[in-house]
């Protein structure tokens, strides 16, 4: 016998079956191997495209306190939306407190910073980041605007980098009027402290003396021209001048509004303000928009932005709801009798 044939082993036929085992396993591992390699990619593929996707950066760009609420409401509403932060956007927030310098320079730090949007709260912000967008393709959208004509070609199209929602609060100056003189029926004096300086200045006068003569009242302007001042300004406002105060929509005066407030208390007088918030910090009614519903409003037209939609081609939108609110406490603290009816129609009542 050929002891080299006898020690082929490739020609045995059991060994032969057993080689093509191993190759038949081996072809059925790598089969395996892909498949997991396939699986795992399957059910890891959205957290990659989540961390792939565009992180969207957002500066918010304030004037007071009183608008933190509209912005709530516009960062709750994104993340509903799928905005979600730490993911696919990161908020830069920013308030002024009155100061417009500080206003001027915020704004232009964001266009700096090259955000793909800035999110405002008043007509004064806005105005802000209207001039330091100029000349970019940075977005603005207003979630509150006394006065949208001083910023938009029309309501129906901006015809600039602007999109939002009118606060429709110079609009309701009559319907506050009315109100004062549903709770204070004698009232024929009202003192209206305003910063002749404001972007809503002149607007705010010319509706106030269109107005007021219709429900038997006049007003008498309270100049402020900074925080500072309010609470001097304030002195002035007494029971023997006055029978009312109120507060139109002036993001310098919002912001010193508590010291308002304690003077109203103490002089007696029914305060009516322009901001529902103010409500709550002790004013005592209003009639307006609800500020984090404006919030969430203005969070669908950044999202129409982000998919493609241009501001311009998008209209300036009125608020989907207007809230009465009556702050019980104050009217107790200047003894004033709200009425029965009036108690009824409110939206909400502060104890």
């Amino acid at each position: 016998m050929d002891i080299r044939a006898f020690m082929d082993l490739s020609k045995w036929p059991s060994i032969r079956c057993l080689q093509g085992q191993r190759r038949a396993y081996r072809a059925a591992m790598l089969r395996r191997s892909f498949l997991l390699v396939l699986t795992i990619i399957s059910v890891l593929w959205p957290v990659f495209a989540v961390n792939a996707q565009k992180i969207y950066s957002i500066g918010s760009l304030n004037t007071g306190d009183p608008f933190i609420n509209a912005f709530e409401g516009f960062r709750q509403r994104m993340t509903e939306l799928g905005y979600r932060e730490r993911q696919n956007v990161r908020y830069q927030y920013y308030n002024s407190r009155g100061n417009d310098e500080l206003l001027r320079s915020i704004a232009h730090k964001l266009v700096q910073d090259k955000v793909d949007l800035i999110v405002t709260s008043s007509t004064t912000a806005t105005v802000a980041a209207a001039k330091a967008t100029e000349g970019t393709r940075i977005p603005v959208v207003f979630l509150s605007s006394g006065n949208p004509q001083k910023l938009v070609k029309s309501f129906s199209s901006s015809g600039s980098n602007l999109a939002g929602i009118s606060s429709a609060s110079l609009e309701l100056t009559g319907k506050r009027f009315e109100l004062l003189k549903e709770l204070a029926p004698g009232t024929k004096r009202i003192a209206m402290p305003l910063d002749p300086n404001g972007v809503n200045y002149k607007a705010i006068v010319h509706d106030a003396e269109e107005t007021a003569p219709k429900f038997g009242v006049g007003t008498s302007e309270i100049h402020v021209r900074s925080v500072g001042e309010i609470a001097k300004a304030a002195l002035a406002v007494t029971r023997k001048n006055f029978d009312a105060i109120y507060s139109p929509p002036d993001s310098l005066v919002t912001e010193g509004i508590d010291q308002l407030v304690a003077q109203s208390v103490k002089e007696k007088l029914p305060f009516i303000t322009s901001l529902l918030v103010n409500v709550k910090r002790g004013c005592l009614a209003t009639y307006a928009a609800d500020y984090p519903a404006l919030g969430r409003q203005g969070a669908a037209l950044a999202d129409k932005i982000f998919k493609g939609i241009k501001p311009s081609e998008l209209p300036i939108e009125l608020p989907y709801k207007l809230k009465l609110v009556l702050n019980l406490k104050t009217a107790r603290s200047i003894g004033l009798q709200i009425p029965k009816e009036i108690l009824l129609r409110a939206d909400e009542v502060v104890e």
